[in-house]
Formats: C-alpha cells, structure tokens, sequence
C-alpha cells in the first residue's frame, strides 16, 4: 500500500501540458469600472496628502525654511517676509486635501470615460484578444 504522499509524489512527477487559452476582452462593465477608478483615485488622493505634508515637515525640520527666509529677506527687502506663515503645514494640508478631491472626481470621471469608449470602440475592433497558459 502506498501512502498519500507518495501518490502526490508519483502525480508531480508526470509532465504537464501546457494548456493555451485565447480570449477576447469585448465588454467591461461600467460600474466596475468606476468603483475601480474611484478606489485607485482615492488611494492616490490619500498618498498626494501624506506625501505633501511629510515634504514639508522635513523642509521645516531640516531647516531649509529658514534659509529660504533669509535668502529672501535679501532679495525682497523686507525683514519681515516668512515662508513658514505664508505656508503653513494647514495651508499646505488643505491645499492636498482640495487638490486630491478634484483629482477622485477626474480620475472617476475619467475611468468611467474610458470604459464607455472601450465598449464603443469594441463593436468596430472586436476588441482585445488576450492568451493565458496554465503552468
């Protein structure tokens, strides 16, 4: 008697075939489309928000304001210019957290768009011919 484990040994042991499939992409569905655009928009949005106020954290902990404000004073002539109170880490976090809104509503709009010109552009291509093996 041979155990199980010889058995799947045996079995894995044997040549597989290789097994092609060809298939055509003629239709994606418009609501997956954009709750797919919408999630990767949001993502983007939320990584644009942290991005943005880790860059100026930084610039403001490494001091590079504060350079930047005497290297200015200089030019301008004013001794009270401060890039810190023009920018301050709200007004920075609020301009990524506008700037990410209006990019979630274009990148939706956008992949809604581009599924609605797929599914168009399929009745005079045919549309995407894509080939999977199994290995």
């Amino acid at each position: 008697m041979s155990s199980v484990a010889e058995k799947l040994q045996r079995k894995s042991q044997r040549a597989t075939a290789t097994k092609q499939v060809r298939l055509k992409l003629v239709y994606v569905d418009f609501w997956s489309a954009v709750k797919l655009s919408f999630l990767i928009a949001i993502t983007l949005g939320i990584i644009l928000i942290v991005a943005s106020m880790l860059v100026w954290v930084v610039l403001d902990g490494t001091g590079i304001f504060g350079k930047l404000d005497s290297v200015l004073q200089d030019i301008l002539n004013e001794p009270t210019f401060s890039v810190t109170a023009s920018f301050s880490l709200a007004q920075v976090g609020l301009f990524a957290v506008v700037v990410a809104i209006l990019n979630t509503v274009v990148g939706t709009a956008l992949g809604a768009i581009t599924a609605m010109l797929y599914n168009f552009s399929v009745r005079i291509t045919g549309g995407l011919l894509v080939g999977f093996t199994n290995n």
